[in-house]
């Protein structure tokens, strides 16, 4: 059970509920805060207040009155008109961490939302009902309106589902009052719970590449000298530290390196040697992607905000995006750089004057072609991550009769980053699979016990290539040990 306050959800909680199921529920703190800032919302109806999305119109719209018997019908329609999102609809792991987003930053108790509000929507998600959202229609302005509208109205009671009917113990709709409809839309929730997952499946993606690159200089016989630890205390970025450590201690104890010790070659390709440089610039990226997450996570970002203590409403632009955008985009240049690296790397293996070994890691080269086609997959995952890599975060298209003039385009760049750490996903698959191939053909040499074992792990579900046959399926079974962490695990050494 995971217990939201508004104030302390981790990343590792929030996969819990997207992945895992684990169910949520309202920290008794946040129960007085979320009461607190209710009573404000209904001291300014009672007083009939001019007070944005209280009693007003929204957006361009925000000039016109709205009488008090019509508050309610206002926050319904709001809902309905907003609800305009297309294409494919959000997978139920990110529409999981979307909502419990959404009911974290509820419990901070500066929304104005009522209780019973409140744990209707965790009753949602406790139950398995998951809105069908559509994954795109959010320019990121007034937060992520669209998507948040799709998830509002199976709240009370409209909307679909991504799984059929609504579930027997769902919570009955409710039934708006003021401001509610608007504090349901507003925030960065949709856009933040997409990239919280790309942030977590590409730190892990990071550690595998370096397991991957390990064994690829091991199979080119390459050195591992250049991961020595004294050569980046002297250029201490942290997340290059780290790799090149992962790098050193894999190496240690390889049959393999051992038997090329004095072979007379002076560097290796800088697919090779600058492999914790480059790993390590990806890691940094990832991190501060991982920053801005972990803070927006436990972030007030509605419009207006409540504030109890001062009884005051105060409008803002917490909602916008920037930040998100920005961080999504970093982590999709990141994750492009330990693709493109890999893919080198996979060159390299499959390449006989670079290697030594058979063309296209394949006995009898020719008659088969064996890898050729997977390093050409590479290069076309690759090159399409170039693309995702350009930035969203400045393309600015205003919106709403240009009140909002300035937008962040967050969905859009959590949307490509998430899709290029799928795509870094099997391009590091690749590499392992022309790794563990190469590693075959230099038997009886052998690599180190912890490289040794991620072979054994891949070779569990993926035969040595003898003769041609689709790689394909190879390539899917090793990415998926790739996201599970199975590759990790299998390594056993610990990978920072």
């Amino acid at each position: 059970m995971v217990h939201l306050d508004g104030e302390s959800l981790t990343l590792a909680q929030l996969e819990a509920i997207a992945r895992h199921g684990a169910a949520v529920a309202i920290a008794d703190a946040a129960i007085g805060r979320v009461r607190a800032s209710r009573a404000v919302v209904d001291a300014h109806v009672q007083r009939g207040t001019p007070t944005y999305g209280v009693n007003t119109g929204f957006g361009a719209l925000a000039d016109v009155a709205i009488p008090g018997d019509q508050l309610a019908a206002l926050q319904v329609n709001l809902l309905r008109s907003h609800a305009a999102g297309v294409g494919d609809p959000l997978p139920v792991p990110v529409v999981r961490a979307l909502m419990a987003l959404r009911a974290n930053v509820l419990a901070k108790g500066y929304s104005g939302v009522r209780v019973e509000t409140l744990q209707a929507l965790v009753g949602l998600l406790n139950a398995g009902a998951h809105p069908r959202i559509p994954a795109r229609g959010s320019v990121g302005a007034s937060g992520d309106l669209a998507p948040l509208a799709h998830l509002a109205l199976v709240l009370i009671g409209e909307g679909e589902l991504l799984e059929g009917p609504r579930p027997a113990n769902a919570p009955s709709p409710v039934a708006l009052e003021a401001k509610e409809g608007l504090a349901l839309i507003n925030g960065t929730q949709a856009s933040t719970a997409v990239l919280a997952l790309g942030v977590l499946d590409a730190a892990r993606l990071a550690r595998v590449a370096d397991i991957a690159a390990a064994m690829s200089v091991d199979a080119l016989r390459g050195s591992f000298h250049p991961f020595e630890a004294r050569l980046h205390r002297v250029r201490p970025v942290p997340g290059q530290v780290d790799s090149a450590d992962n790098l050193w201690h894999l190496g240690q104890d390889s049959a393999i390196n051992r038997s090329h010790e004095n072979c007379g070659r002076i560097q290796d390709a800088y697919c090779m040697r600058c492999a914790p440089q480059v790993h390590g610039a990806a890691r940094e990226a990832i991190a501060f992607a991982r920053r801005i997450v972990e803070v927006e996570a436990n972030a007030a970002t509605d419009n207006p905000m409540v504030f109890a203590d001062a009884g005051d409403l105060v409008s803002g632009g917490n909602f916008h995006g920037a930040p998100i955008a920005l961080a999504a985009d970093t982590l999709a240049i990141g994750i492009t750089q330990l693709a493109t690296i890999s893919e080198r790397r996979t060159d390299r293996l499959l390449t006989a004057g670079d290697s030594g070994l058979p063309a296209f890691l394949v006995r009898d080269s020719g008659l088969h072609s064996g890898l050729m086609m997977a390093q050409v997959t590479a290069a076309a995952l690759a090159s399409e991550m170039k693309i995702l890599a350009h930035p969203a975060a400045v393309d600015t298209i205003p919106t709403s009769a240009g009140r909002e003039d300035h937008v962040s385009m967050s969905m859009t760049a959590a949307l490509k980053a998430a899709q290029a750490v799928d795509l870094a996903q099997q391009v590091i698959a690749i590499e392992l699979l022309a790794a563990c191939q190469a590693l075959d053909l230099l038997a009886p040499l052998t690599t180190s016990p912890p490289l040794a074992a991620v072979q054994r792990a891949v070779r569990a579900i993926v035969p040595p290539l003898d003769v041609d046959r689709p790689p394909a399926p190879d390539i899917t079974r090793i990415a998926s040990l790739v996201r599970d962490g199975a590759i990790e695990r299998a390594c056993g050494s610990q990978v920072r």
